[in-house]
């Protein structure tokens, strides 16, 4: 009923059915390794250590030129430069501590099927993750679900 609606008021009929490319359904069809464009949610597991950045959902954001990874989706962005013709998808901050001591946070992926796994660390913690697409409930949040 609802594609009906939208089909004679908003959609050219027969589109409806096929997703967009970029669209959430065409993304979903790709593997990480063949479009790992796009964000990319998970939540840390802490392996060892303490003070790990598990209370939360973590982001990566991938683009042509540029990657990020904030643990937590908190104040921290971890940068860096992905290199899709290797796999590789490296990202750190390196920041000073309370005694001026380096103090890194390192972040490495890689895509497994249609997600990335991914590994956290600093000198306090090792957490593992693995990322999704997020997906989008658009129609839900507009229709109060």
């Amino acid at each position: 009923m609802l594609l009906a609606l939208l089909c004679g008021m908003v959609l050219p009929c027969g589109l409806a059915a096929f997703p967009a490319p970029g669209s959430a359904a065409y993304a979903a069809d790709a593997s990480a390794a063949d479009d790992p464009y796009g964000d990319w949610v998970g939540t840390l597991v802490q392996d060892m250590g303490t003070d790990c950045p598990v209370n939360g959902t973590s982001l990566m954001q991938i683009e042509t030129h540029k990657m990020i990874f904030v643990p937590e989706t908190g104040s921290l962005i971890l940068r860096g430069v992905p290199d899709k013709a290797k796999q590789h998808y490296h990202a750190q901050l390196v920041m000073k501590d309370a005694k001026n001591q380096t103090l890194p946070l390192v972040f490495e992926a890689r895509p497994v099927g249609d997600t990335f796994e991914g590994v956290y660390g600093t000198p306090e913690c090792r957490a593992h993750v693995t990322l999704r697409r997020p997906t989008s409930h658009a129609l839900h949040n507009f229709l109060g679900r």
